[in-house]
């Protein structure tokens, strides 16, 4: 298997108040916020566009679940599918079922950490 993970595809965050922080990000910081967060727009070697997620969400939101952590990662991959089976050979901890949106699927780290693996379509953002 050639590369895992390619880049970094967002990062997600619990927090109390998720339109308040969006707000201050943007006012203080300039992020072009929107309800998902702020999407950053960048070209990979080749050219291509690609993006990268920033998401506070709300603070009793189940989908960093089974981690009990208030944040959860994203990396950008090139072939899910072959990387969670590769990793399960591994004996690394699969959780969930792949997505489509791109593709997703999630993994655990050694500390219960979720970790989110994308496939991104960033064409479809476009």
């Amino acid at each position: 298997m050639k590369k895992r993970v390619t880049g970094l595809g967002g990062f997600f965050f619990k927090t109390k108040d998720p339109d308040g922080i969006k707000t201050w990000y943007k006012e203080h910081l300039g992020l072009n916020t929107d309800q998902y967060g702020c999407t950053f727009w960048w070209k990979d070697k080749e050219g291509n566009d690609c993006s990268t997620q920033w998401s506070p969400m709300n603070e009793d939101t189940n989908y960093f679940e089974p981690s009990k952590k208030q944040f959860m990662m994203n990396f950008r991959v090139e072939n899910l599918v072959e990387l969670l089976k590769v990793l399960k050979e591994e004996g690394v901890t699969v959780v969930g079922e792949i997505e489509e949106y791109g593709k997703f699927g999630w993994i655990l780290d050694p500390e219960g950490n979720k970790l989110e693996l994308w496939e991104p379509i960033d064409k479809a953002f476009l």
